[in-house]
């Protein structure tokens, strides 16, 4: 386990002014890039962000990063289900060693342009180096800030970040451990936890917000003026729950569809009325489904060599082309940190599909995928 100095030179802390400017665009920042203690954080009066934001000018840039790798890597990994609760030694995640490159580099292989990557589920467990909760990565064997690894890889590979946050938490006051809108209550924390996350590793491309365990204390309103305070051009979605301040549609299990098509978000989005969005995004796992084990996580090792087609695969990037969609394949990390050899294998396929089969804006490449299922 790394000592604190070490932690401390491992965090990414570039200047304000270059971390969270994306120059694209005319992206503006007006909050110092130096996190507060966690009482000051939550109450830290956040400034008016001028000038405005051209969001529409956002959603285009993004539109064409058109792919992407969501990386799932936590306490799930390790039980073999989907959601993990009554966990209370961070000992439980017993990772030690972890390579971020890897995940980057074939990120950048396979034709993504981001990697979204999971910082808390519902359990609570922090993938940052949080001054929060003493349930973080960096008290945990591996004793390492992930997500300041993954910032540096992003960054060398030219790879954008985006991030996942549960919203919900099972152990503030009042949980309910495991339950399905079970989360306690502590706003001041989720603010500060939004605050480290947005402040201190440089540009986020949007959040994707998990709402199964409920909210945490703050309002989706309340949520999403808080992070445009502090990353103006940063979307904001929720995977279900009240969508009339989101500005990113987002879709788990979903396929490539119109931003007017809400049914294309998939289940979870069924009952949910519309918001106002700008962008549409679509997920699911690499993994088909399969008995036992998880599906977003890493599953069981009898499963590793099961893993969608890239014919699959690459015809729903080509949906996504056609849609203007964001596609999050979800590939979860093995015991060691790594991505499995056949995702690996797989995604460097649709990667060279995508380089020898270019599409247009359409969707269409110059060979049919007509007939592959």
């Amino acid at each position: 386990m790394k000592n604190e100095e070490d932690k401390k030179q491992n965090r990414v802390n570039v200047p304000a002014e270059e971390a969270l400017v994306d120059t694209r665009v005319d992206h503006q920042q007006t909050v110092p890039h130096t996190l507060p203690a966690m009482a000051d954080a939550a109450a830290v009066v956040l400034p008016a962000i001028i000038p405005s934001l051209d969001m529409m000018r956002r959603a285009e840039d993004l539109k064409r990063l058109r792919w992407g790798m969501f990386i799932c890597w936590s306490f799930s990994t390790f039980s073999g289900k989907e959601w993990t609760s009554g966990v209370a030694d961070v000992s439980f995640f017993r990772a030690d060693d972890i390579d971020t490159d890897q995940w980057a580099r074939t990120a950048k292989e396979a034709g993504m342009g981001y990697i979204l990557f999971l910082a808390k589920h519902h359990d609570g467990f922090c993938l940052w180096d949080t001054e929060t909760t003493d349930r973080k990565i960096t008290k945990a064997p591996l004793g390492r800030d992930v997500l300041a690894e993954l910032r540096g890889s992003c960054d060398r590979y030219g790879i954008r970040l985006a991030l996942y946050f549960s919203e919900g938490d099972w152990t503030w006051p009042g949980a309910r451990d495991g339950a399905l809108d079970g989360s306690g209550q502590d706003a001041a924390r989720e603010k500060a936890q939004l605050t480290e996350l947005l402040g201190n590793y440089g540009p986020v491309e949007y959040l994707w917000v998990d709402h199964a365990a409920g909210t945490g204390g703050l309002s989706h309103a309340e949520f999403v003026a808080h992070c445009k305070a502090l990353q103006p051009g940063c979307f904001v979605g929720f995977n279900h729950g009240d969508q009339i301040d989101a500005d990113i549609r987002l879709g788990e299990d979903g396929w490539p569809g119109p931003l007017e098509d809400q049914t294309a978000a998939g289940p979870h989005m069924r009952e949910t009325v519309a918001g106002n969005y700008l962008l549409a995004e679509f997920t699911y796992p690499i993994l088909p489904k399969h008995k036992g084990g998880a599906m977003w996580f890493y599953s069981l090792p009898e499963h590793d060599g099961l893993c969608h087609s890239s014919e699959k695969l690459y015809r729903d990037y080509l949906g996504a082309v056609k849609y203007g969609n964001l596609f999050s394949l979800d590939v979860g990390p093995d015991y060691n940190g790594r991505l499995r050899d056949i995702d690996v294998r797989t995604l460097r396929q649709v990667g060279a599909m995508i380089r020898n089969k270019p599409a247009d804006s359409s969707g269409s490449s110059s060979t049919s995928m007509d007939g592959i299922s």
